[in-house]
């Protein structure tokens, strides 16, 4: 590679488009490289020709990078090459140390407020940098440009594959999963909640079973219950599940998967480490592939030096040069706009006329990631939810630009977040305002039951649920009774707590307490800590609606019960934040049981 001195300009040769998602560069980052590009690296490297008065080992600068483990062997030679090269920013040597984190584990300790032990983070999908920055709260991410890609696909020993109809046949995500399925091979994941691959493949059957039309909910769910019987933990993992031959008694082991959704470069890998018979084909859905994108991201920039934030992003522009593609390329990975490399595609297992150079699938929002994490929570670990709906007056204030109160908008949300519970999901439902029944604040109007039990009429709890939703009405000149509610409900849903289900309560409000005859906030405190087990946990989900709603003061509430809170300026985002939370607190119940 030989010495280098800072670019001339931040222009990587051959960069692919960039979607809205992957370009969130900071101001800082900016500025930096406006910094960078204005001082040449200083009057010193002007010219390339800076001699050092004192050795490298002396004068380098030196960064920690955690990196996704997949992609960390490839960075961890480029920082060797950097160093052995003596390449510079500055005039200080770069000295990168290179470290394997799970992206899943750096995000909840980054959202977590945890301080890190590196300045700069490469996950495997920016996905992770929503779940790191999660309410705002925790270290600070300055995200900027991918440094490389690699597309999620279906991967399947090849008689397996072979009854699939594997190169020739091309199929939908929906359709290629349902087939896979319905032809009974064994299909394996890595948990959605901790892997970015995992994650982006089932979003991407969600998103293609509802092109199908019909009940794609349903689908979606039992594709996720499928998948939950045989997940693993993390991608390695999963490989370590596939069968290791292509047929014989070691196929024929019904603990052993014969396909796997993993990403091209895990099969690449895989195959170069397999013989013949345990070599991976590849099927690549026609209806686009999501992509690994590595964005490269900076921690808590403003702790960093001047020399430390400049050498950072030196050390990012050699990621994008000519020999780091090419060291890459040899790991498997694809540059970061996702075009295809013969190389890599043909050694990972993908053959003509599977669409493997098609343009890659759009990246899903945010929303549609912690929907679908939400829903992934609920299915392979049921839920038993009581929702607990303010009815006060202020309920009936009318939402900005919708025409309709509070109280309607909150009951569509709560109809549409109902269809994504599965008939083995158990939700009950209460209302609260002051003396709403005699001097209670709180009505019981529906029990915490299976919404696919048989109900009066010939219904189902569900339908009865839905229809209570429908029938909320705000109590004229009722005011909140929050704390007397809450209290009345926690000890409810602790003294029926449903062991191996998620267990929590769904409180909605408008506002703070407003009952001076109750229970007070002191002594509702105290009661929460008493009755708060981590054996038998029941998390509070609060949620703010409405500028008028204290989100800090339920929060505080919440989090005694290992839940937290949240706001929404419109109802309409309940739906969206009731699956966020219900992911949150899953992740958080199942974090603290390891």
């Amino acid at each position: 590679m030989g010495r280098h001195s800072l670019p001339d300009a931040y222009a990587p040769e051959e960069r692919g488009e960039a979607s809205p998602r992957r370009r969130r560069r900071t101001i800082a980052i900016a500025t930096l490289l406006v910094l960078a590009v204005a001082t040449g690296a200083g009057v010193a490297v002007k010219g390339g020709l800076l001699s050092f008065s004192e050795s490298c080992e002396d004068s380098a600068v030196r960064l920690s990078l955690a990196a996704s483990p997949d992609i960390a062997p490839a960075v961890r030679e480029i920082a060797e090459q950097t160093r052995a090269d003596e390449v510079t920013s500055d005039g200080h040597c770069l000295d990168v140390e290179v470290v394997a984190r799970d992206s899943y584990k750096v995000a909840e300790a980054l959202a977590g407020g945890e301080a890190p032990d590196f300045q700069v983070w490469l996950p495997d999908s920016d996905l992770w940098l929503d779940r790191a920055e999660g309410l705002g709260t925790g270290i600070p991410i300055s995200p900027s440009d991918s440094i490389a890609s690699s597309p999620v696909a279906l991967a399947m020993v090849p008689s397996a594959a072979g009854r699939l109809g594997w190169p020739e046949k091309t199929y939908s995500w929906a359709e290629l999963v349902a087939t896979t399925l319905g032809t009974k091979v064994r299909l394996g994941a890595a948990d959605p909640a901790r892997s970015a691959t995992g994650l982006l493949a089932l979003t991407s059957i969600g998103g293609s079973s509802a092109q199908q039309g019909g009940d794609s909910d349903t689908r979606v769910a039992e594709t996720a219950k499928v998948l939950a019987e045989r997940m693993s933990d993390s991608d390695a993992q999963v490989l370590e599940t596939l069968a290791r031959s292509g047929s014989g008694a070691e196929e024929g082991n019904p603990k052993r998967n014969q396909a796997v959704l993993i990403s091209e470069q895990a099969a690449f890998t895989h195959n170069a480490e397999a013989a013949d018979s345990g070599r991976l084909n590849l099927f690549y859905p026609e209806d686009g592939t999501p992509l690994l994108d590595y964005p490269y991201t900076l921690v808590d920039e403003e702790k960093l030096t001047l020399t430390q934030s400049r050498a950072a992003l030196r050390f990012m522009t050699l990621l994008n040069d000519r020999g780091s593609r090419a060291v890459f390329t040899r790991y498997g990975f694809r540059p970061a706009g996702g075009s295809a490399e013969d190389t890599v595609v043909a050694s990972a297992g993908a053959k003509s006329p599977q669409p493997y150079a098609t343009s890659a699938a759009e990246a899903p929002s945010a929303k549609q990631l912690q929907e679908m994490l939400g829903m992934w929570t609920i299915t392979v670990q049921s839920a038993r939810l009581t929702t607990v709906v303010d009815a006060s007056g202020s309920m009936s204030t009318p939402v900005s630009g919708r025409g309709q109160s509070r109280m309607d908008v909150t009951k569509e949300s709560l109809i549409q977040a109902l269809a994504q519970f599965t008939p083995d999901d158990e939700i009950g439902l209460w209302e609260f305002a002051t003396t709403l029944d005699g001097t209670k604040d709180y009505r019981k109007l529906m029990p915490t039951r299976r919404l696919g039990d048989p109900a009066q009429g010939g219904s189902t709890h569900r339908e009865k649920l839905s229809a209570a939703f429908a029938g909320l009405q705000p109590v004229p000149g009722g005011a909140t009774g929050l704390y007397d509610t809450v209290l009345a409900s926690y000890e409810e849903a602790r003294s029926t707590y449903v062991k191996g289900k998620f267990n929590a309560l769904v409180i909605l409000t408008d506002g703070s307490n407003q009952d001076e005859d109750g229970v007070s906030r002191s002594a509702l405190t105290a009661r929460l800590k008493e009755l708060a087990d981590p054996e038998r946990p029941v998390p509070i989900i609060a949620i703010a609606v409405g500028p008028d709603a204290d989100r800090e003061e339920v929060a505080e509430i919440a989090r005694i019960t290992g839940g937290d809170g949240y706001e929404v300026s419109d109802p309409a985002e309940i739906q969206a934040v009731i699956f966020q939370a219900i992911m949150t607190a899953g992740q958080n119940g199942r974090a603290a049981q390891e």
